[in-house]
C-alpha cells in the first residue's frame, strides 16, 4: 500500500513538472533569435516589479514573449516593437526610459537629491565650524555672574 501511495505521489508531483511552460519559439535566422533575447532583457515584465519578461514566468510576460515574436515574424524592427510597448504598458515597460519631460525626474531626480543633501551638510559643517567652540558667548555677563553664584551656593551644601 506504502509503494502504491509513494507511486501516486511522485506521478502527481511528476505531473506538475511536466506542466511548467517553456517557450520554444523557431526562428528564421540567429539574428531574430538574438533580437528576441535583446528585446526581452530590455522590457520590464509589468505585473513583476523589478524583472524582465525573459526571467519572469507571470502569465503576462509570456504574452508580452508570444506578442514580441509574432511582430519579429511580421519584420517589425526593435524601435517598433518597444514603441508598441510603450503605447500599450507606458514608459514603466523599459528598464531604460527614453529622456522625456515625463521622464526627466526619472533620470535627474537621483542627482539632484544627492547635490542637495551635499549642500545641507556642508551648510550644516560651515554652520559648525563658525560657531564659537567655548561657549564664552553663549552667556552674557550678567548671566555668568547668576551661574557662578548658583554654582557656589550649590557647592556650599
Amino acid at each position: 500500500m506504502k509503494r502504491w501511495l509513494t507511486a501516486a505521489v511522485l506521478a502527481l508531483g511528476l505531473l506538475g513538472v511536466a506542466h511548467a511552460a517553456i517557450d520554444t519559439y523557431e526562428f528564421s535566422t540567429p539574428a531574430d533569435r538574438e533580437r528576441f533575447h535583446e528585446l526581452t532583457k530590455e522590457l520590464r515584465c509589468p505585473k513583476c516589479q523589478n524583472q524582465d519578461i525573459a526571467d519572469s514566468n507571470a502569465p503576462i510576460a509570456a504574452d508580452l514573449r508570444k506578442e514580441i515574436f509574432r511582430m519579429l515574424g511580421e519584420g517589425k524592427d526593435n524601435q517598433q516593437i518597444i514603441d508598441f510597448m510603450v503605447d500599450r504598458y507606458g514608459d514603466f515597460v523599459r528598464y531604460r526610459p527614453a529622456l522625456t519631460s515625463k521622464t526627466a525626474l526619472l533620470w535627474f531626480g537621483p542627482a539632484a537629491l544627492l547635490l542637495g543633501g551635499l549642500v545641507v551638510m556642508a551648510v550644516i559643517v560651515r554652520r559648525r565650524r563658525a560657531a564659537p567652540t567655548d561657549g564664552s558667548d553663549a552667556l552674557s555677563a550678567q548671566e555668568r555672574q547668576r551661574l557662578d553664584q548658583l554654582l557656589d551656593k550649590k557647592t556650599d551644601d
